[in-house]
């Protein structure tokens, strides 16, 4: 296999799906990720398992995939100079490339109608991605969530449509996190909405600013005017408000690209979710009952408030929830507004279990963790608990689940919550 694109840090939500993008299109892919310990060695994880069924050749993340067939390599922010397969890329002078760039360059020849907002818009992707897939435009769509449904039962990542696409229209989510998003030229574009979360709200909206500045065709701008769902965006299957603004960004975008707004309503109805995006696993037999076991992808106050109070209206009873910060910088960001969150939406009947930060390795500073934002909670309407790991959070959540309504496990980037989630309900994969 020669001419072989190397992607650093697979794994991850975004690098998988740029890895799906490109075996679409023909390019022979390699990867490398820290959960995977030995080359040959069975992939950990559902997403890693899906791209080496497709011939994705994997590795440690110790230099070994970068090989004189690799064309180049490809990265996201997160990667440091450090990293062994970098500095043997650079070493033998082997392209680098950014993520953003990389999928702005598989994308190219299409109408790109670019995602972005700080909450919401790997939702709104999917929806608008599904609505015009039903309404005949048969776009290529990229996202950082899995559509339920699009893995066709394990064998591909399902946060790209299968397909090429044959229709002049491509649809992916595109970054503010690291500012990347810039990399891309987009035809028409969505803003969610913008909050403080990597940066401060004036800093974010500079950058929504100069992404939208020279787009040519139609903007749908949350910021700038209040989305008020219509009729036809409260009929998606997906419960809360929140969601029904969501598909109501969908629904305007797609209108404007020229879908019929009677066929959009149709395909709305039929959205078939996203994948750790509240999305319900199954349930846990305690005694004589059930409890309903939900995974979601929230990790910044506005969709953490977002998912809780969605929960708590449907389960009366309590929720139980366990979440892991995904980063030492975000933890200590977010500290003051996640503690005052918590707060507002927990109520007595309700428990909160923390994991520690999410480490993914490098050369973050480690001086604040999840028992620091325990003790800010400790005035909390709900029960609040540090546990150690997943091993551990498993027992608890077994141990207590009779006393819940519903289990939630939530939070980004580790790739053992939702598999925690399956095996609570008995469907681990």
């Amino acid at each position: 296999m020669t001419n072989v694109t190397h992607l650093i840090g697979i794994g991850g939500v975004g690098m998988s799906a740029l890895a799906q993008a490109l075996l679409d299109k023909g390019f022979p892919v390699s990867g490398a990720d820290r959960q995977i310990t030995s080359y040959g060695m069975p992939p950990p994880t559902p997403v890693l398992r899906e791209l080496a069924a497709q011939g994705v050749a994997l590795f440690p993340d110790d230099g070994s995939g970068v090989t004189a067939d690799t064309e180049r390599i490809v990265v996201s922010t997160a990667i440091e100079d450090t990293n062994p397969g970098l500095v043997k890329a650079k070493k033998a002078g082997i392209p680098v490339v950014h993520r953003a760039a990389a999928l702005a360059d598989a994308l190219a020849g299409r109408k790109l109608v670019a995602v972005a907002g700080t909450c919401g818009k790997s939702t709104v992707t999917a929806m608008l991605g599904h609505v015009l897939a039903v309404c005949g435009f048969d776009p290529v769509v990229v996202n950082g969530a899995q559509i339920a449904g699009w893995d066709y039962g394990g064998f591909r990542v399902g946060s790209v449509r299968k397909g090429i696409g044959l229709g002049k229209y491509a649809v992916a989510e595109v970054d503010e996190s690291d500012k990347s998003l810039v990399a891309f030229k987009p035809y028409a574009a969505i803003i969610t909405n913008a909050s403080a979360d990597h940066y401060s709200k004036e800093e974010m909206d500079a950058v929504f600013d100069a992404f939208v500045k020279d787009v040519s065709g139609p903007v749908v701008d949350g910021r700038r005017e209040r989305i008020v769902p219509s009729q036809a965006a409260r009929g998606v299957t997906m419960p809360g408000e929140h969601n029904a603004v969501n598909a109501e960004c969908a629904l305007r975008m797609a209108v404007m690209l020229g879908a019929d707004p009677s066929l959009v309503a149709k395909a709305l109805a039929s959205f078939p979710g996203v994948e750790r995006r509240m999305q319900r696993v199954g349930s846990l037999q305690c005694g004589d009952r059930e409890v309903a076991v939900f995974d979601d992808y929230a990790h910044n106050p506005e969709k953490l408030h977002a998912m809780w109070t969605t929960f708590a209206e449907a389960y009366p009873d309590g929720v139980a929830v366990l979440w892991r910060p995904h980063g030492y910088g975000p933890l200590r960001k977010m500290m003051d507004a996640l503690a005052e969150m918590f707060r507002r939406v927990m109520r007595v009947q309700d428990a909160l279990f923390l994991l520690p930060v999410y480490d993914a390795g490098g050369t973050a500073d480690r001086s604040v963790n999840s028992d620091a934002l325990a003790a800010l909670l400790a005035d909390a309407q709900g029960k609040v608990e540090v546990v150690p790991d997943l091993e551990a959070a498993e027992a608890v959540l077994r141990a207590r689940a009779g006393g819940f309504g519903a289990i939630v496990t939530a939070g980004a980037r580790d790739p053992g919550l939702p598999v925690l989630a399956r095996r609570l309900a008995g469907k681990e994969r």
